[in-house]
């Protein structure tokens, strides 16, 4: 064996691994995650990517920066999209970037009774940058035997500041007429803070306090007006993509669900509403609620709580 042998052996040895080390990503694995890529949807990258690091650890490196590139783009994308949404919001007109959901139902009855009744509401919302609109307006209505037994009316209107990230400052102004529980108009104002205490994608819960003053003109032509205190939260879970569970607490009651309650030193008030909400077509919902309606100290002839149970039909736009 020549020496010119034993010196050149080591280096043809070597060679093919080095080769392999350099070569480029196989074209099949490249595709795999160019086609991920494609689709935009993070998480099918990632489980591509990891999948492809464990099949060929030697181009971790090249895999790695085709990744990076995606994220990259992605948060490029988003600040873009941000930022354009923040100018649209500044730019808006006072009816403009307004949501809202209408919400009906009723019953009819013949025989023994005849009775016709209903339940409409139109909920509107506004979010701006800093600044957060609330209207709703709702009615409720019962007639039996030629006789009006229920006429509920609720009209109320809630802007909030956002603060910071979780803290607001909220004012409120209502109205409300139900015969039922002894008086034709009812009118309430207040103002204070609020605290998302959760703030998930499926889970949000808030609370709100503040003093408000309310004026009262019952059934009898009697007229009274207070100072009293209100303490409201809101809560939502969103129990799976088609079936949702409000419960609220508020001086206001919103779409999905509220509790109101307003204390003063003749009467305090509770309104209390939880909603099932289940999905029936990509804005149509169908949706069963119970509404308690209490005040400690109701009219001569008024009983002091009501319940109702409704089920309605939702329509967001």
């Amino acid at each position: 064996m020549s020496k010119a042998w034993i010196v050149t052996a080591p280096i043809l040895l070597v060679a093919p691994a080095a080769m392999a080390q350099d070569a480029a990503l196989p074209d099949a694995a490249r595709a795999m995650i160019e086609a991920a890529i494609a689709t935009g949807d993070a998480d099918s990258v990632s489980a591509v990517v990891t999948a492809a690091r464990s099949a060929f650890p030697d181009h971790t490196a090249e895999i790695d920066a085709m990744h990076a590139a995606f994220n990259a783009r992605r948060a490029e994308q988003a600040a873009a999209a941000a930022a354009a949404q923040e100018a649209a919001m500044r730019q808006a007109g006072v009816f403009d970037n307004w949501s809202g959901q209408g919400e009906v139902g009723g019953f009819l009855s013949t025989g023994n009774t005849e009775e016709l009744g209903g339940t409409a509401s139109l909920a509107l919302h506004r979010r701006g940058i800093d600044w957060e609109h609330r209207l709703r307006f709702a009615a409720d209505f019962r007639r039996a035997n030629g006789v009006t037994t229920r006429e509920q009316l609720l009209a109320q209107y809630e802007p909030r500041f956002q603060i910071n990230e979780r803290l607001f400052a909220y004012g409120l102004t209502q109205f409300e007429r139900d015969r039922g529980q002894g008086f034709t108009e009812r009118y309430a104002v207040s103002g204070g803070l609020g605290y998302r205490l959760i703030d998930g994608d499926a889970l949000d819960l808030a609370i709100k306090a503040g003093p408000a003053y309310r004026i009262t003109s019952f059934n009898d032509g009697t007229t009274t007006s207070r100072i009293a205190g209100l303490f409201g939260a809101d809560f939502d879970w969103q129990i799976t993509d088609s079936l949702k569970l409000t419960q609220d607490a508020n001086a206001t009651a919103e779409t999905g669900g509220e509790v109101l309650l307003i204390v003063d030193g003749a009467n305090t008030s509770l309104n209390a509403v939880t909603g099932l909400e289940a999905g029936l077509a990509e804005r149509l919902t169908a949706r069963v609620s119970y509404t308690v309606d209490y005040n400690s100290n109701p009219p001569a002839g008024s009983v002091g709580t009501d319940t109702l149970t409704r089920f309605t039909l939702i329509y967001g736009f």
